[in-house]
């Protein structure tokens, strides 16, 4: 069982993403990344053949997608989009149940492994306690994880999800892409997953998806990552435009926080400066002083001694 993409035009009533090949197999997770409006939901909706392909072939276990039925295609991949309609007067087990009934009619009453399956699941995603809540009660986190919820009690071979973590704090979105880690290796399901974060790739992913400039760029993580830097360098945003940044050596992290620093407090030019991060202290200097500071608060009350 695979996903494969081959020579597929995706869009709607023109190309958003061109001449796409890719291939995901059973036990990868994989993340989806790229900017806003490059395409990536609507990638999505064209592996659900909710949208036709303007060119090509996606195929499931080299099926065709466009000859399966919805049904088949449930029955293939589980799904959770990141705005999902919210089922009035549902607790969390009854959404999560709802995964369920892709097996039965709707009248029929679950088995008690079933039953046993969905209470596994709330207490793996840490719902235990809102077992019984009404969904339009819950916190936006919450409720993300009841609808993921929903598409593991579906036991498809495929999971999908459309930016899962957004509305996540730490904790829960760790809880997510542990579990959806463990599903992957554990019960080799195929794990889509989107998101702006491409750190998350690092720690959970096997694969990347990178939408760039209408082309998707696919493959192991860590080759896709040195591929393109704009992906792992320190976003340093210019804010102020009377502000000239200085020298700074150091780790993008601590680059990253010294440059947002000195921006926010010092709207002039700064060229003259190099800062060098050494053993946790920064090394200041110009042409006629130099400094060292073990803190932030150290370097905003020297540079204030010089400008």
């Amino acid at each position: 069982m695979h996903l494969q993409i081959n020579q597929a035009n995706i869009g709607y009533n023109k190309t958003l993403i061109s001449n796409t090949n890719a291939r995901l197999n059973l036990g990868e997770v994989c993340l989806l990344i790229g900017n806003n409006g490059v395409g990536k939901t609507t990638l999505i909706k064209s592996i659900l053949h909710q949208i036709p392909l303007l060119n090509g072939e996606i195929s499931i276990n080299n099926k065709n997608v466009k000859h399966l039925s919805v049904k088949e295609i449930a029955e293939h991949i589980a799904v959770v989009f990141s705005k999902s309609v919210i089922p009035q007067n549902y607790t969390v087990e009854d959404l999560i149940s709802l995964g369920k009934y892709i097996y039965y009619p709707f009248y029929f009453e679950l088995k008690k492994e079933d039953r046993d399956e969905v209470s596994h699941i709330i207490e793996e995603l840490d719902l235990l306690q809102y077992k019984n809540t009404l969904l339009k009660n819950l916190s936006d986190g919450n409720l993300q994880k009841a609808f993921i919820g929903r598409a593991l009690t579906q036991n498809s071979p495929i999971i999908i999800l459309d930016e899962p973590t957004t509305h996540l704090d730490e904790k829960n979105k760790i809880i997510i892409l542990k579990t959806l880690r463990k599903l992957a290796q554990e019960q080799n399901k195929l794990i889509l997953f989107s998101s702006h974060d491409w750190r998350l790739a690092k720690e959970f992913a096997d694969k990347i998806w990178y939408i760039k400039d209408n082309h998707l760029y696919s493959g192991i993580v860590e080759d896709v990552l040195l591929q393109h830097d704009e992906l792992t360098n320190a976003s340093l945003f210019q804010i102020n435009d009377q502000f000239v940044a200085p020298k700074i050596i150091a780790p993008d992290f601590y680059k990253e926080m010294l440059y947002s620093l000195l921006q926010k407090n010092f709207p002039k030019d700064l060229s003259t400066l190099n800062f060098e991060f050494q053993n946790n202290f920064w090394l200041i200097s110009n042409d006629s002083s130099k400094q060292q500071c073990e803190s932030f608060e150290e370097i905003i009350n020297f540079v204030k001694t010089i400008y």
